[in-house]
């Protein structure tokens, strides 16, 4: 049986209980694909895993949702995406991504577009669905504006490339220090903060048609509400009280609809990035063994752009 190195949450709290262990890797399946990992995905939700607070009967707790790699096995009668053995392929959504090989069920497997790096492409798919998510559930179409917050981050940029396609134009929030970043995928960017506003009013002049929130903060949602107009069209991802409370949409893992929504979407996504209609923008790549120092990346103030863990062919 094949074994992998695997990192593991052996306890809750930061980087800091995260440990690299040796596990069995169980042959395919009928259904099953092995992977050896080329690159993990990383994104909040893998700390958030194992974040005081979570259920310590679960420990020790697996950690990553998404990979990229190279087809090592295939189960019998199974097919998939990317061709048999050597094929290069992603995952998503998985358990245990934090790993040097793995098996998968074979309908989460696609094949890698060619115009992304094991990295990049490790990192498409969580962010490239939900950002789909956002952009369907407000129903943004062509000729809308909408205002974006967070249009610099992973999720952001995701929705700046993919509302593009559409045809929408998009005002964005972020930081003066990430103004670039948002004019590359031709948004209009916006600082945030006192007199978001009216900064976004004179941004659009004739008016927004729908918000998609990666934000939360009050101040957000505040001007949010006073510039939308049809409320089901002001979408979070996490301001979950105030949408509950206000009457505007949320999703992610308290709505039942986000994941089939998400698993739906993974084929479009791959096919617009094998296109190269839609590319993930790197901040930093970390070596397998530094999964720590990447986590408390992750966790604080970074670069825009993706973090991934690589490891050698």
């Amino acid at each position: 049986m094949m074994t992998a190195r695997q990192w593991i949450a052996a306890g809750l709290g930061g980087p800091e209980v995260l440990r690299l262990r040796e596990a069995d890797v169980p042959p395919p399946g009928p259904g099953e694909v092995t992977i050896e990992v080329r690159a993990c995905g990383m994104n909040p939700a893998d700390y958030k895993h194992f974040a005081p607070g979570q259920d310590q009967s679960l420990l020790p707790l697996t950690v990553g949702y998404e990979i990229a790699g190279v087809v090592a096995g295939v189960g019998p009668d199974t097919e998939i995406a990317g061709g048999g053995s050597g094929g290069e392929v992603i995952a998503f959504q998985v358990l245990g991504g934090y790993a040097s090989a793995i098996t998968v069920p074979a309908g989460d497997v696609f094949a890698k577009p060619a115009a992304l790096s094991f990295a990049q492409a490790a990192n498409l798919l969580l962010t490239g669905t939900t950002a789909a998510e956002l952009l369907a559930t407000a129903r943004v179409s062509e000729g809308d504006t909408v205002l974006l917050h967070g249009a610099a981050g992973a999720v952001g940029v995701s929705v700046l490339q993919q509302a593009r396609l559409i045809g929408a134009r998009v005002i964005g929030t972020a930081s003066e220090a990430n103004f670039g970043v948002v004019e590359r995928f031709s948004g209009v960017p916006v600082t945030y903060g006192d007199g978001l506003e009216e900064r976004v009013r004179q941004a659009a002049p004739h008016g927004i048609a729908a918000v998609l929130d990666t934000v939360g903060s009050d101040d957000a949602v505040d001007a949010s509400l006073a510039l939308v107009e049809d409320r089901r069209r002001f979408v979070t991802l996490t301001a979950f009280r105030r949408a509950a409370d206000e009457g505007f949409a949320a999703i992610g893992a308290s709505n039942p609809a986000s994941g089939p929504f998400r698993a739906s979407a993974r084929t479009s996504i791959v096919g617009l990035a094998t296109s190269g209609d839609l590319t993930v923008p790197l901040a930093r790549t970390f070596a397998f063994e530094d999964a720590r120092d990447a986590v408390a990346m992750l966790a604080g103030p970074h670069p825009s752009g993706k973090l991934a863990l690589v490891l050698d062919a």
